[in-house]
């Protein structure tokens, strides 16, 4: 799963409004619901940053140390621990957490009705929907693959151009 910032606002109102129409959370006003789906953004999109951060570092790191990207995974892991993210299968997770301490902490809701992990269990759906479309491109792109040998430097040189194409064609740059 991934998370692309083209969805990051789809994300963010249908999290909102799937905790108000549930009455998970209460806003402090009808003018604050705007504010509160800016603040999820704000999560998402800090999460977007620090994680190109992570993986600027991340290739950097593997450049200057000669290291193969076979080690790629492994670095990054590390390198998002120091910059207080989580990457890889962690991920969703750690998005959760943020979103719901955001939620506790915000000026625009008025109240926090529900638990933390209630709150995790409505909001995962959303996300999973949202970030699953990574993998529906990878099948797209496969499919469109079938002639070239998977593992071959012309896999990988095939895979991102066509990938690329995908994600354009999808509005997910």
């Amino acid at each position: 799963m991934r998370l692309y910032s083209a969805k990051v606002p789809a994300i963010a109102q249908e999290v909102v409004r799937t905790l108000l129409s549930s009455k998970d959370i209460e806003l402090e006003d009808a003018g604050a619901h705007k504010e509160v789906v800016a603040d999820v953004e704000s999560v998402l999109r800090s999460y977007l940053e620090t994680e190109r951060v992570v993986d600027e570092k991340t290739r950097d790191l593997l450049a200057r140390t000669g290291r193969g990207n076979n080690e790629f995974g492994k670095v990054r892991e590390q390198i998002a621990e120091h910059h207080g993210i989580k990457v890889g299968d962690e991920m969703l997770d750690h998005l959760l957490d943020q979103v719901v301490a955001m939620l506790m902490h915000s000026s625009h809701v008025e109240e926090v009705y529900a638990e933390d992990v209630a709150l995790r269990r409505r909001m995962a759906p959303i996300f999973k929907k949202n970030m699953a479309v990574d993998t529906d491109v990878d099948t797209e792109v496969r499919a469109q693959m079938k002639h070239v040998k998977e593992g071959t430097s012309q896999w990988d040189i095939e895979y991102s151009r066509v990938l690329e194409g995908v994600k354009r064609r999808r509005g997910l740059g």
